[in-house]
C-alpha cells in the first residue's frame, strides 16, 4: 500500500485567550494521498481553516503529530484573497515568491513565465492587477503559487470573493490546471457543491472540535470537469449525502 503524502494523527488544537480556551481541534485522523485532490467540508467556524493552517507549519498541534512522506516536501498555500501586489506587473507577481525564497534562477523564471502562456495569461504579463477581472486575479495568485514547485497545494476558499458564474468558471479552471500539474491538493469550502464536484474525496468535519464525520468517495472519472460533474445524478445523491453529516 502506498505511504500518504500526509498523515495527521491524534491532532489537537486550541486557541488560547487570557479569560479562555477554545478547542478548535480534537483528536483528528486524516490522510492525504499522492496525487489526490481532497476538500473539506462542515459547519462555520468548525476549524476547517485551522488545519489548513496545521498542515502549513503555521500553527502547531498541541497534541498527536502531522508527518510527510518525504523531507523537505514543498507545501503551496493559496488563500481567499489573492494578495497581489497593485505596484507590481503580472509578471512580477508571478515572480515574487521566487524571488522572496532566493529560488529565481534563470530556469524558474522562464517556467514560471511559461505557466502564463499555458494557462491563458501570456498576454496580460504586463498589465497591473487593477486592470484584471477577479478571476483573472485568482489564476495569477494560483500561477504564482505553482512557480514554486509545490508538492502539496493548499486552497483556503479561493472562490469564496467571486461572483457565482465566474466562481464556476474558475474551479473548472483551477482543477484543470492542478490535475495537469499533477499535484496533490487540499480544498477548504463553504460550499458543498463546490467540494463534491472537485474532489476525489470529502472529508466532512464535525462541529467545534473538529473532528471527521464522514468521508465521500466521490468516484468521478478526473477527466470529467467539475462543471460536468454537477450535471450527473451521482452528484446530487453526495451533495445531499454531505448535507445531511452537515445539518445534524
Amino acid at each position: 500500500m502506498e505511504t500518504p503524502l500526509l498523515t495527521l494523527s491524534g491532532v489537537t488544537f486550541s486557541y488560547f485567550t487570557e479569560t479562555e480556551q477554545t478547542q478548535a481541534v480534537a483528536g483528528l485522523d486524516m490522510e492525504v494521498k499522492r496525487g489526490e485532490f481532497c476538500a473539506i467540508v462542515g459547519p462555520s467556524g468548525c476549524g476547517k481553516t485551522s488545519v489548513l493552517s496545521l498542515m502549513m507549519g503555521l500553527l502547531k498541534p498541541q497534541a498527536g503529530t502531522i508527518a510527510f512522506s518525504e523531507p523537505n516536501l514543498r507545501i503551496g498555500y493559496m488563500l481567499q484573497r489573492d494578495h497581489l501586489l497593485e505596484w507590481r506587473m503580472v509578471e512580477k507577481n508571478v515572480l515574487l515568491g521566487l524571488e522572496v525564497q532566493r529560488r529565481l534562477t534563470p530556469e524558474a523564471k522562464t517556467k514560471a513565465l511559461q505557466l502564463l502562456d499555458t494557462y491563458g495569461l501570456g498576454a496580460f504579463r504586463r498589465y497591473y492587477p487593477p486592470q484584471l477581472s477577479g478571476g483573472m486575479r485568482q489564476k495569477v495568485a494560483l500561477i504564482r503559487t505553482l512557480a514554486l514547485e509545490p508538492d502539496l497545494l493548499l486552497l483556503d476558499e479561493p472562490f469564496s470573493a467571486l461572483d457565482y458564474q465566474t466562481r464556476l468558471q474558475l474551479s473548472d479552471e483551477v482543477y484543470r490546471i492542478i490535475r495537469e500539474q499533477n499535484k496533490t491538493a487540499v480544498l477548504v469550502t463553504h460550499d458543498i457543491s463546490e467540494a463534491v464536484s472537485m474532489a476525489d474525496r470529502v472529508f466532512v468535519f464535525s462541529r467545534r472540535p473538529s473532528r471527521i464525520k464522514t468521508i465521500l468517495e466521490t468516484g468521478f472519472d478526473r477527466a470529467l470537469s467539475p462543471l460536468m460533474r454537477r450535471h450527473t445524478p451521482a452528484f446530487l445523491d453526495l451533495y445531499d449525502r454531505a448535507w445531511k453529516e452537515i445539518d445534524r
